[in-house]
């Protein structure tokens, strides 16, 4: 069960490094670059076989964007792709839009508990999410894909991929580096995964 999973291209809040979360803030020059040349990447890798993918993204405005991208550099009709809700970013809940630095001033204390244990930390706000809230979703996703796929999503769910599929532990699975300009190769059956 092959799955190709693509992080959105940068923001503006990519690059400040602001907690982006599940605020719909769109795509740079920078990502849009970078989604159209993952879109040729996928294309050489696929081939013919593009057809035989399902194409599925977070209903987020900046990993559409992306998808839309990707699917035009591959001579696809851009629209033709699924959304799906569970493949939407962690939700940082009211620390959404700051830096860690600028919550440092503010909340000094939790920001210090969140760097103890990331992957169980909830930040405040109704609607917010640890990485191990995040991976429920997540697997429940992965478990549901029935064919080969091609997915665009967001940082922390790829990095609850690296946990579930690769057994990568909570601390680095929480603190590893995931590109906007590569391809991710998961292979779910054989609990495989890998950057391309």
């Amino acid at each position: 069960m092959l799955i190709y999973m693509i992080r959105h291209g940068q923001t503006d809040w990519n690059a400040e490094g602001r907690m982006q979360g599940q605020k719909d803030i769109g795509l740079n020059d920078i990502g849009r670059q970078q989604a159209t040349e993952n879109g040729r990447k996928l294309a050489k890798i696929l081939g013919a076989r593009a057809g035989d993918f399902d194409f599925v993204s977070s209903p987020l405005g900046r990993t559409r964007d992306t998808m839309e991208r990707v699917r035009a550099a591959m001579g696809l009709q851009p629209q033709a792709y699924r959304l799906d809700d569970r493949l939407k970013e962690v939700s940082f809940g009211d620390w959404e839009g700051s830096t860690l630095p600028e919550l440092a001033q503010i909340s000094p204390e939790r920001v210090a508990e969140r760097a103890r244990q990331k992957w169980g930390f909830i930040p405040p706000g109704e609607d917010a999410e640890s990485y191990e809230i995040l991976s429920w979703r997540i697997g429940a996703w992965l478990q549901s894909v029935e064919g080969p796929t091609v997915c665009v999503s967001h940082g922390g769910v790829i990095r609850t991929c690296f946990r579930i599929i690769g057994d990568v532990n909570e601390d680095e699975a929480c603190e590893m580096n995931i590109p906007q300009d590569r391809i991710l190769k998961i292979d779910r059956d054989q609990k495989q995964i890998s950057w391309l």
